[in-house]
């Protein structure tokens, strides 16, 4: 009896200490817990305010630590410290991708690290439609709206003095596309286009030089919409310069001063410029906008008429004149 009170005593007395045991390590072991869910909460998780469906650019020239910091500002990682770490575990941190980076949904500082690491960019080509006769100034617009990151003051330097040969089309261009990228390839449309067969034989059957079409096709892209209109125009516009008649074309005026045909005053007629057709005889100094294949053709195919003057009314009708008197008595019916 006395034996087995002993025993007893004995086996409380080793479960009274791992108890004890337990009692200590298991407090242990929540504190721990706790702390490994703030340290992957802190340094590795996404923020919270991690932008969903966003586009990041890491840029050639930036430092690793200016990235990562950049990164952090952004709200794609939490810590530049875990990102650093992370992104040894894929490589020297010098082979870090440049460029533009989609990122759709908020994921850890591992998988940023991961992603910039081995340049896993995850995009898509952007739809950019560019109308025919727009200006280099809407271009670099639409392209800014449409391309994350663009660079439109950069674009708009370049372009400018490449108004007219920059072709209008649908493009696809990569998120983070530069300007001069973008510039290059509207250039090779343009000499794409003009290297068309038709084009190529009516510029040999057609007495004037590319540069002189580009200018008289810029100026009817904006004066007309139809083929037939603009090569009748065409013809008026051609005779005018033969006859050392000023062109007097409206539609230099939203180019030069920002201005449509029924918003100009007498005195804005005046405006001194190299673009202004009232003032100067012949075609403006260079294009007003970048033409369609269109107006190209037209420029180079004017129907030869008794015509000399031409309006279009509030319907964009167009009434043709051979004589000043029967020009302004059309003017006096059509024209508010």
């Amino acid at each position: 009896m006395k034996k087995q009170v002993t025993h007893i005593g004995e086996v409380c007395n080793e479960w009274c200490q791992e108890w004890r045991m337990y009692d200590r390590v298991l407090p242990l072991g929540l504190l721990a817990g706790v702390l490994l869910f703030l340290l992957y909460f802190v340094t590795i998780s996404a923020p919270l305010n991690f932008p969903g469906a966003t586009y990041v650019k890491v840029p050639k020239d930036q430092s690793f630590d200016e990235i990562a910091q950049n990164l952090e500002e952004r709200n794609i990682i939490r810590s530049p410290l875990a990102f650093r770490l992370f992104a040894r575990l894929y490589g020297p941190q010098t082979h870090l991708m440049s460029g533009e980076y989609f990122f759709s949904e908020p994921i850890t500082v591992v998988g940023v690290a991961r992603r910039l690491m081995r340049g896993d960019f995850e995009l898509l080509p952007i739809k950019v439609t560019l109308p025919e006769g727009t200006t280099a100034q809407q271009m670099a617009e639409l392209l800014a709206k449409k391309i994350p990151d663009f660079d439109h003051e950069e674009f708009l330097e370049k372009a400018k003095p490449k108004e007219g040969y920059l072709f209008p089309d649908t493009y696809f261009f990569l998120p983070g596309a530069e300007a001069d990228e973008v510039l290059e390839v509207l250039e090779e449309n343009f000499t794409r286009q003009i290297n068309d067969p038709r084009v190529q034989e009516a510029l040999a059957k057609f007495d004037k030089p590319l540069s002189d079409v580009i200018i008289m096709a810029s100026l009817l892209e904006k004066e007309a919409a139809k083929t037939k209109d603009r090569q009748m125009i065409a013809g008026i516009l051609w005779k005018r310069i033969d006859i050392n008649m000023p062109l007097q074309v409206d539609a230099v005026f939203p180019y030069i001063i920002g201005k449509n045909t029924f918003n100009i005053t007498r005195a804005e007629l005046r405006t001194d410029s190299p673009y202004n057709t009232y003032t100067n005889k012949g075609l403006p100094i260079g294009p007003i906008a970048n033409p369609g294949l269109d107006s190209i053709l037209a420029a180079m195919t004017p129907v030869k008429t008794n015509y000399l003057f031409y309006l279009s009314d509030l319907n964009s009708q167009f009434h043709f004149s051979p004589t000043y008197s029967e020009h302004l008595a059309k003017q006096r019916k059509y024209l508010p």
